[in-house]
Parts: C-alpha cells; sequence; structure tokens
C-alpha cells in the first residue's frame, strides 16, 4: 500500500502528512457534529418540542463547525501544497545532484529523455502520492475506528458490521496492486521509450530527411506510439474495474449497514434518533477508503515512477580524474571502438594523432562517426575500447573541471537562454561590456545590436528571435570569450546560409594560429585549409591527409568533394 522507502527518502514530508491527517480528523468530528445536530433538529421537530431559541442555538452551533470545518479543511490544503513543493524540490534537486556526481558521461547510464520524463512527470505523479496518497491512506484508517466509537454506543451491531465492510475496500486494492505494478511498469518504460524516440528524431530531423528515412522513422515511432496507446488503454481499463469494484463495496456496505439499522429501530431496539443518525454516517465509514482508492492509480503510477528514480539514484559514482591538463597537449586515439548497444559498432579501430596549435578536420557521411569521436573527446561517454589520451593522461584519468578550462565545445544547435545578449554571454559577470563588444565584433554581430538595444537586447527561448546564422555567431562569441586551448566545432556551421558559415569560418581560421581547432563538417569546403583532415566511413577511419593529398589519392575523399561541387555548382544555376 505504500513505498517504506519514499517515507525513508522523504523525512522532512512525514511533518505535513500528519498535520494533514489531523486537519482532516477535526473535519470529519465536525461533519459529526452537523449530522447529530441535524438528528436532533429533526426529532425535536418530529416529537413538535422545537422553539425558535432551539433553532436558532442549533443554527449557531452548525454556523460554528462549518466555519472550523472549512478552516481545517483549507490547512490541510496548505500543508498538501507544502509537502508537495517539498518532494518536488528534494527529488528534483538530487536527481540533479546525481546526474553532476556522474559527470558529462551520464549518459552512458540513463537517457537524456528519460531523466527528463521522471524529473517533470515522474516526480509530478509522486507529488500526488505524497499529497493527497499518503495522508488519505492513514486519515482512512482513523475515520472509520472514528465512526465505528461514537455508533457502538447507538448500535454496536450496526457498526460493527459497518466496520467489517470497511477492509474489502483495501483488499479490493491489494488484489488490483499485483498486477497494476506490472503494468504499470511497462507503462513507464513504453512512455520513456516512446519520449526517446521522439527527442531523437526530433533532433536529427534535417538528417533524416536529407537521407530520405524520415518515412522508416515515422513508421517506427507510429509502431512505438501504437504500443504505448495500448498499454494506456489497459491501464485506464483497470482503472474503470477497480473503481466499480470498489463503488460496488461501499454502496453495498453503507445498504447493508442502514438495512440493519432500520431493521433495529423496527423491532424498537433502536431509538429514531440513533437510526437516523446511522444512516446518515453510514457512507462516511467507506468515503475515505473510496477517496484512497481514486488516489490509488496515480500512486501507483508514482511508485513505479519512483522504482525508475531510485535506480538512477543508486547509480554507483564513478570517481572523477586526479590529473590536471597542461596549457599545451597532444590528442591521440589508439584503437579506439565503441558502441552505444550491441546492435552496431559506431567506431572501429580508430587511431588518429592532433598536434598542440593544429587546424584539423574531421568530415564524413551522417552517421559515420564524427561526432562520436567529439563526444568521446568531452568526456561522454567512457565504455570504450582501446585509449584516448590528452597530453600524457588517458581522458578518464583527467579532472573534468580541468577538461572544461582547457577544452570547449560548440555544436550546431546553440543553447540560447530567454534573457539580454549580456547575460547569455556574461552569465556569471566575469567579463566588461569593452570584452563582449570585442567578441561581438570579431563575429559581426556588434553591428546588428547596436541598432537594437545594444548588450540589453532581450532575446526570447532558444534565441526564437534571431536567424539562424546569428544564433550560430552569438555561440561562437560565447566561446570566444572563454579562450581555450582546444576548440571543437561540431557541425558548426550546418543549417545557415553562405554568408554566416564564411564569418565563422573566418573566425576559426584565425584561433588556428594560437589554438587547436578541431572541425567536424560533412561540408568538404570547409576544411581545404586544415593542416590535417580524417576522412570517416561507417565508423572506421579510411582516409588522411591534407585536401591536395586526399585529392591527389583520388578516394572517398575525392568523391565526396567532387560531388558536392556539382551539387553547388547546380544549385548557384
Amino acid at each position: 500500500m505504500f513505498d517504506k522507502r519514499l517515507l525513508k527518502e522523504m523525512p522532512n514530508a512525514k511533518s505535513y502528512i500528519w498535520k494533514q491527517v489531523f486537519c482532516q480528523w477535526i473535519a470529519l468530528l465536525m461533519n459529526i457534529v452537523l449530522t447529530l445536530l441535524i438528528c436532533v433538529l429533526f426529532i425535536q421537530l418530529f416529537d413538535q418540542q422545537l422553539s425558535i431559541e432551539k433553532v436558532v442555538l442549533i443554527l449557531l452551533v452548525m454556523i460554528v463547525s462549518l466555519m472550523i470545518r472549512a478552516y481545517v479543511l483549507k490547512k490541510a490544503t496548505y500543508y498538501s501544497f507544502k509537502g508537495a513543493s517539498l518532494v518536488k524540490k528534494t527529488l528534483r534537486q538530487r536527481l540533479f545532484e546525481k546526474v553532476l556526481s556522474l559527470g558529462s558521461h551520464y549518459q552512458d547510464h540513463v537517457r537524456t529523455s528519460e531523466l527528463v520524463q521522471l524529473s517533470v512527470e515522474g516526480i509530478n505523479q509522486l507529488e500526488t502520492y505524497f499529497s493527497l496518497y499518503l495522508p488519505q491512506l492513514f486519515y482512512s484508517v482513523l475515520a472509520p475506528v472514528t465512526l465505528f466509537v461514537l455508533t457502538a454506543f447507538l448500535d454496536w451491531k450496526s457498526a460493527l458490521v459497518l466496520f467489517v465492510c470497511v477492509p474489502l475496500i483495501p483488499v479490493s486494492i491489494i488484489f488490483v496492486q499485483k498486477f497494476a505494478k506490472k503494468l504499470l511498469s511497462k507503462y513507464w518504460n513504453s512512455y520513456t521509450t516512446l519520449g526517446d524516440s521522439f527527442l531523437e528524431n526530433l533532433q536529427a530531423l534535417t538528417t533524416l530527411k536529407i537521407y530520405q528515412s524520415d518515412a522508416y522513422k515515422q513508421q517506427q515511432m507510429n509502431q512505438e506510439a501504437e504500443n504505448f496507446r495500448r498499454i494506456t488503454m489497459r491501464v485506464l481499463i483497470m482503472q474503470l474495474n477497480s473503481i466499480s469494484i470498489m463503488d460496488i463495496v461501499a454502496y453495498g456496505g453503507a445498504g447493508l449497514g442502514c438495512f440493519f439499522a432500520i431493521t433495529h429501530f423496527q423491532n424498537q431496539t433502536l431509538s429514531l434518533f440513533g437510526a437516523l443518525f446511522i444512516v446518515l454516517m453510514s457512507f462516511e465509514f467507506f468515503i475515505p477508503l473510496r477517496q484512497l482508492g481514486s488516489f490509488f492509480h496515480i500512486a501507483m503510477n508514482g511508485i513505479a515512477a519512483s522504482d525508475k528514480i531510485f535506480k538512477i539514484l543508486d547509480l554507483p559514482v564513478s570517481s572523477d580524474g586526479q590529473y590536471d591538463l597542461d596549457t599545451s597537449f597532444d590528442i591521440r586515439l589508439e584503437h579506439v571502438s565503441f558502441q552505444y548497444d550491441d546492435k552496431r559498432p559506431i567506431l572501429k579501430d580508430v587511431s588518429l594523432h592532433i598536434q598542440p596549435h593544429q587546424f584539423i578536420g574531421i568530415v564524413g557521411e551522417s552517421g559515420s562517426g564524427k561526432s562520436t569521436i567529439a563526444k568521446l573527446m568531452m568526456g561522454y561517454h567512457r565504455c570504450l575500447e582501446g585509449y584516448l589520451y590528452m597530453g600524457d593522461y588517458q581522458r578518464s584519468d583527467i579532472r573534468d573541471e580541468s577538461f572544461m578550462e582547457h577544452v570547449m565545445y560548440v555544436t550546431h544547435d546553440p543553447m540560447i537562454l530567454k534573457g539580454t545578449v549580456r547575460e547569455n554571454l556574461n552569465m556569471f559577470s566575469q567579463y566588461c561590456d569593452e570584452q563582449l563588444w570585442d567578441v561581438l565584433k570579431q563575429v559581426r554581430l556588434d553591428g546588428f545590436f547596436h541598432e537594437q538595444m545594444g548588450l540589453d537586447t532581450p532575446l526570447l527561448e532558444n534565441g526564437s528571435n534571431l536567424s539562424g546564422g546569428q544564433k550560430q555567431r552569438l555561440n561562437l562569441a560565447r566561446a570566444l570569450l572563454k579562450d581555450v586551448d582546444v576548440y571543437i566545432f561540431d557541425e558548426a556551421t550546418s543549417n545557415i546560409d553562405v554568408e554566416s558559415e564564411n564569418h565563422i569560418l573566418n573566425v576559426i581560421e584565425t584561433l588556428t594560429q594560437t589554438k587547436t581547432v578541431i572541425f567536424i563538417t560533412h561540408r568538404l569546403q570547409s576544411v581545404i585549409h586544415c593542416d590535417e583532415i580524417y576522412v570517416m566511413q561507417q565508423g572506421a577511419l579510411v582516409e588522411q591527409g591534407t585536401h591536395q593529398e586526399l585529392m591527389h589519392q583520388e578516394g572517398i575523399y575525392h568523391h565526396m568533394y567532387q560531388s558536392q561541387q556539382e551539387l553547388e555548382v547546380y544549385s548557384h544555376e
């Protein structure tokens, strides 16, 4: 009925749960007082002993009871909100801290889409578990006991019948729980799989369209969506059936209690007052547990999500590296192989050597493994075969903090935050305005922002009020401010106009005079001035050399370059 670990992990939420239960119990007592007053009013009227004074007194007491009831229910809602807020804040903070402790290679253990879904939808389900289900669970035990004690003074047999029928609801819940846990686990697996596919396909939409694979991915996502629809319908059917069972038990038990009370009144073993009170309060025995049943399925969904959350929180944390990088270092890949799963290898026995202050190009078709090399350099994945050296140390032995001080990874999809230009470039207020204008001038954005509101120009979420080229150049300006030793540009000029691309390439080529630059691209015209070009095909390094050397070989690079040149000439015509 409840998860002990969830309670153990959230000790601060317990006080809000008990306060909420206490408020609900006081509200129940006020409801009992109101019912007693209604019975007294009816009996006085029936016996023709009702006077104006008694009516006024009864109404005053009823108004006071209603006010107390309204107040404690409002406080219960307040405690529910506070407890839920605490749970969400605590769990999200713990998940965030866990991801930070796992380091940049956290994706070896958990997918980003699954992490997002659990942080949002999963924790929202747990909010209901703590704010509604758990308080209702304890109140559902307290309320029937309170009502049984009171009604037993009037007619212990009717009270006993009602009290005995009450446990039939939790018995039905436990019966359903055995099926619900497995079903909801399948539901979350299907949910996270669909979310992961959606995010992956959305990010790769341009590439899928280029290689005409969008129809295949659409068919694949349709199948996953259909699986999710089926499991969702099974969950809804289970919920509907269990609610029907609980309604039968609740109404049947209340009806049985009323039957005994009326029978005892007819046999003159129970007064009219007692019979009326039991009839009016009979369903109150079952309302708390009936309400618990309505929260049960959301709570079970939360518990299913919590299993996945705890699985992440229980992941072992590998120790961070112990070495720091020097200012100038080379990069070596020695017989590196890598794959995300057992189905398809991404890199196959790749070896390359990048000297300090070199301008390196890594080219190849989409899916050839170019970006994977960059991600391995950044430490996003550690489960590789072979060796990846940064200077004298393997990448896994270097502290992430030290690594980030020397290496900058610039992607094709810059993260532009909602705020001003200054806030996007100077998030931690470590640069002066002169430095900001200097880098904006380098990327030729200074004129545009001068025409707007300068560094206070507002930017919308994801930079939606900027063009693709302006977003890329703003991202480059942010990278230039960092002033690191190694820059890795991963398709940094994709999906932008030729003029913007030329501006970015000019800045990058200027960087190569003092920095190590690794330029990953599918457009070969961008790498003709590189000191060394590495050509990837299906995860393997197939060719390397300068542009002139590779063109003389008349191999894969030569064929790709000629094909792209013909396409560009055709597009200009």
